[in-house]
């Protein structure tokens, strides 16, 4: 990925960069553990006890997919996360705004528009009046503690450059469809409302993520993107990808930004009870440095390798189905990028409880010792043979108010 800079400001104030990555860090990653198998027993108390009683399994799902009043407590969402961007508070406390205009202006955006939501300074609960397609003319530049939450309307983002998450933090996106998304740049853009400033060319990813921290993207149908349909990089960490339907796009997911940038060694991230659907071809995720959980994931297509790495990544792959393709050459689901053998065994990868399918094979390496895996430990893995149930829901929902989604 590229590096974008504002190379021009246009007011005195130029962007301060909001968070401290490093305070971001799961410094205890067994009370990550422990909290979320404690939300999986809450699931499974309510539910022995009657209490919204639809029970999925997912733990992020019954959370909330329950509750037939949703609409009128969308900001119980903010509870339901879990991983390693399980602090992500979203809009969470903040008033809601309601999108109405599906237009867009990179500078002065209107009230009423989604750019005009996600560039203010205050927490906001962002959502949509009814069904509709936002081109954005150029990338939406978000702002801290946000939440942009689809549920109730059939929201795509698509044809034009899409979301991009850069030095804020606190971000939910939450039941959008991101598709098509294309490059940007060479433009004034504004990201909040006392500033704009002029962007570089754009990668043409779904969600950019850019020195972001406290990052939570559930529940979300991406495709087609000119880059990733995903990025995380340039020490970006705490963050959580769930429950979401990707298909038919080439480089999946990028975590970490070149194998050079040393920053990344803190970043972590979870990827859990995604559906990694058709048309799929590779980086699912590809990982640099840094610790990555990939957990409870349907794999049903790769053409190259499901998860790939450089740069000495620790990756913790549990409870996850693998259903390799036909091709004879491709059934294996890791590839180590560009790099020796004599150096990627001792990397740190390993495989405990996945379901491996049609021939499909996972290359450990490393020592095996548990405390190894530790910092990339962010919640407790369901068995593989519910991965069909836990994903059955991924992507965005088709929710109507008065009944459960």
């Amino acid at each position: 990925m590229r590096i974008h800079f504002f190379a021009l400001c246009l007011v005195y104030l130029c962007p301060i960069i909001p968070i401290s990555i490093a305070s971001s860090l799961i410094q205890d990653p067994e009370i990550i553990v422990q909290q979320a198998q404690e939300s999986i027993n809450n699931a499974t108390k309510r539910r022995n006890l009657g209490y919204f009683s639809c029970g999925t399994g997912n733990p992020i799902d019954d959370c909330w997919r329950c509750d037939p009043d949703w609409a009128n407590n969308r900001h119980r969402l903010a509870d339901c996360a879990i991983g390693f961007g399980k602090n992500a508070l979203g809009g969470k406390g903040g008033k809601m705004y309601v999108v109405t205009d599906p237009g867009d202006d990179a500078v002065n955006p209107k009230p009423g528009t989604l750019r005009y939501g996600a560039i203010q300074n205050e927490p906001l609960w962002i959502v949509f009046a009814r069904d509709m397609v936002i081109k954005l003319k150029e990338e939406l530049m978000m702002n801290s503690y946000k939440t942009i939450d689809g549920r109730g309307a059939n929201v795509h983002i698509a044809g034009g450059p899409c979301i991009t998450i850069q030095y804020v933090s606190n971000i939910i996106i939450h039941g959008i469809n991101i598709h098509d998304c294309k490059q940007g740049g060479n433009a004034y853009v504004r990201d909040s409302p006392e500033h704009y400033g002029w962007r570089t060319i754009s990668d043409g990813d779904g969600i950019s993520i850019f020195t972001g921290s406290n990052i939570w993207v559930d529940h979300c149908s991406l495709s087609s993107c000119t880059d990733g349909l995903i990025d995380a990089i340039r020490g970006s960490t705490a963050i959580t990808i769930s429950n979401n339907y990707m298909t038919h796009h080439n480089k999946v997911m990028l975590l970490g930004h070149s194998d050079s940038f040393t920053e990344d060694k803190n970043m972590q991230v979870t990827i859990a009870f995604n559906h990694f659907g058709e048309g799929l071809v590779q980086r699912m995720p590809r990982c640099r440095f840094g610790y990555f959980h990939v957990v409870n994931n349907d794999y049903t297509e790769w053409q190259m390798y499901a998860i790939g790495g450089s740069a000495g990544p620790t990756i913790n792959s549990q409870g996850n189905r693998f259903f390799a393709p036909n091709d004879q050459f491709s059934k294996e689901v890791t590839k180590r990028e560009d790099t020796p053998n004599s150096v990627w065994k001792s990397w740190n990868w390993r495989s405990q409880g996945d379901l491996m399918l049609n021939g499909a094979y996972f290359t450990p390496s490393g020592a095996g010792a548990s405390s190894i895996y530790a910092r990339a430990s962010s919640l407790s893995a369901r068995p593989s043979s519910l991965v069909g149930s836990i994903t059955s829901g991924a992507g965005s929902l088709s929710c109507k108010k008065n009944s459960r989604c």
